[in-house]
């Protein structure tokens, strides 16, 4: 297959139109082991939490220095984008994943929180590598008015990640000691079950940089133009929808990560399921499952109504779950929560898509800001730790209502693009 390289993405369409659709199957496995390894944090946290004795606070470090990552890689990785090219920017970023993941094996063997919360950042900076080439190499394989709709779902793969990751987590992680709980021998079999899942990891991610580095993939050297990018010369930082969505990624992936951070937990409490961690892991897959299904549904529904409107709409969705979760107790506040999953599905892909729109040269710039606004992941889960240890976790969840009340305003007003 040879390697078109067009001035735009839709001078080269019907040359390259069988081009494009090998690319975006390609990338779909992306989007499917990047939100397998980021929903693994789920099942670390109260893993580890129960190895170390950790409050929710210091648990939630283990967020905090994953989604920090997005914070300090973003930008530079949007200059190594910018100057290697989206192909080779994939291949690097699943290099320094699959390094990520290795580095648990010896975090584990001694044994130390401050190793396993350094393996993480390593892992997740080479995630944010990958988030920066592979979201705008799709919104740019194909027409500009079907960006939100093709990212939503490509999206979708990586719900399906998320979606099985809690059921290989709880089998191979949180099923795994089999010692007296608390005894030194117990923590030592908590520690080590992280290694063996990791180390296949490590190898796909591996296996995964070959076949890229390998791959013959159309090469896009600019993205659509609009008469918005014309009017604004200079930085990315100029548009307004651009800053807004950034604040709008921030608090949704905040949210999310939060709400998934904490279910294990939530879901444990004797008032609302009293399960198990090992049985509590497998109903986050529901959470998940339902941002899969949410993403298949969006993507046919924003080809025909306005993508702004459909994540206001599901914004005002996930924050009365929430309330409701808070507010009751039993199977109604359990499934409320779960139910989440099903609005968060194309919030991540449409504000992006928004945000970027109108960028033009200036699009692998805006996807390192928006990128650098999933440090939200690292922030409102921490946040929530502490509202948790202090008020009760069941109403620490009031943090995720106002970050949908702000995504709802995104949609309606925030992510116009002002000339």
């Amino acid at each position: 297959m040879s390697v078109t390289t067009p001035t735009s993405a839709s001078a080269a369409q019907g040359e390259a139109g069988q081009n494009y659709h090998f690319a975006l199957t390609s990338l779909t496995f992306l989007f499917f082991i990047w939100g397998f390894i980021t929903c693994l944090n789920d099942i670390l946290i109260p893993h580890l939490k129960n190895v170390f004795d950790l409050n929710y606070t210091q648990a939630m470090l283990i967020q905090f220095c994953f989604f920090g990552a997005y914070f300090l890689v973003s930008i530079p990785a949007g200059f190594l984008v910018k100057k290697a090219g989206y192909q080779r920017g994939i291949v690097i970023g699943l290099i320094i994943a699959a390094a990520g993941c290795l580095l648990f094996y010896p975090a584990a063997s001694m044994q130390q929180y401050p190793l396993f919360l350094g393996a993480l950042f390593v892992l997740a900076g080479g995630i944010t590598i990958l988030q920066v080439a592979a979201n705008p190499y799709v919104t740019a394989l194909g027409k500009a008015e079907t960006a939100s709709s093709r990212l939503t779902m490509t999206q979708a793969f990586n719900s399906f990640g998320t979606t099985i990751a809690p059921w290989f987590g709880g089998l191979l992680i949180l099923a795994a000691a089999t010692a007296e709980v608390g005894s030194a021998e117990f923590k030592a079999q908590e520690a080590a079950a992280v290694q063996v899942p990791y180390l296949m990891l490590a190898t796909a991610l591996l296996v995964l940089a070959v076949i890229f580095a390998i791959l013959k993939l159309p090469k896009v050297t600019e993205h659509h133009q609009t008469e918005v990018a014309d009017a604004n010369p200079g930085s990315a930082w100029q548009y307004s929808h651009l800053m807004l969505g950034a604040l709008g990624i921030f608090v949704y992936v905040g949210g999310e990560v939060a709400i998934g951070s904490f279910l294990v937990n939530f879901l444990g409490e004797p008032d609302i399921a009293g399960l198990a961690e090992a049985d509590a892991a497998k109903y986050i897959s529901y959470y998940w499952g339902g941002a899969l299904v949410g993403r298949v549904i969006g993507a046919l529904v924003m080809q025909k109504i306005a993508a702004g409107k459909v994540l206001a709409f599901n914004a005002i969705a996930a924050a009365l779950l929430v309330v409701l979760a808070m507010s009751s107790s039993g199977a109604l506040a359990m499934w409320a929560i779960l139910a989440v999953g099903l609005f968060n599905s194309i919030m991540f892909p449409t504000i992006f898509s928004l945000a970027v729109t109108g960028l033009g040269k200036y699009t692998s710039q805006g996807s390192g800001v928006l990128c650098l606004a999933i440090v939200g992941g690292a922030i409102v889960p921490l946040l929530q730790g502490v509202l948790a240890d202090s008020i009760g976790l069941q109403l620490s969840f009031i943090l995720p209502v106002f970050c949908y009340a702000y995504i709802c305003f995104y949609g309606l007003k925030g992510s116009v693009p002002k000339n």
